[in-house]
């Protein structure tokens, strides 16, 4: 899996992300200088969780015959200081008429979401520098 994300804007931090065939912008909030022209890297992140999260859980129900019908993943996090733990915060909201059994079997499967055993796990980086000439501006 590749992402890459491109300077959009001058004097700002807006970002545009490709994903294969597929475009999202990334910026952070005037508050913090940018010019809030998509969700900020974090919100990306928690917007990773939350959307893995849910379409494992409707991917589980599909293969067990489950008609749920829609579910909602909230995901609330606060970035942690280097070194602390992260705590996210995930809401699950399932239809009123699931069972006990199915609310159970969807609560586990839920934590076993890429994204959750990624987070959950140990994270190795491996960084590199290329020095590129700049593109002049047209």
């Amino acid at each position: 899996m590749k992402a890459i994300a491109r300077r959009t804007a001058r004097n700002a931090f807006t970002h545009r992300i490709d994903i294969r065939q597929h475009q999202l912008t990334a910026d952070e909030p005037s508050e913090h200088g940018g010019d809030d022209d998509g969700p900020s890297p974090q919100e990306l992140l928690a917007a990773s969780l939350a959307s893995c999260t849910a379409v494992t859980m409707e991917m589980y129900a599909k293969r067990k015959g489950w008609n749920i019908g829609p579910i909602e993943v909230q995901c609330e996090y606060t970035a942690a200081d280097r070194g602390c733990l992260t705590n996210f915060k995930l809401t699950l909201r399932l239809p009123s008429d699931c069972t006990e059994e199915q609310v159970e079997k969807l609560r586990i499967i839920a934590a076993k979401c890429p994204v959750h055993r990624t987070l959950d796990g140990e994270v190795h980086f491996d960084e590199r520098v290329e020095l590129v000439q700049p593109v002049a501006a047209a």
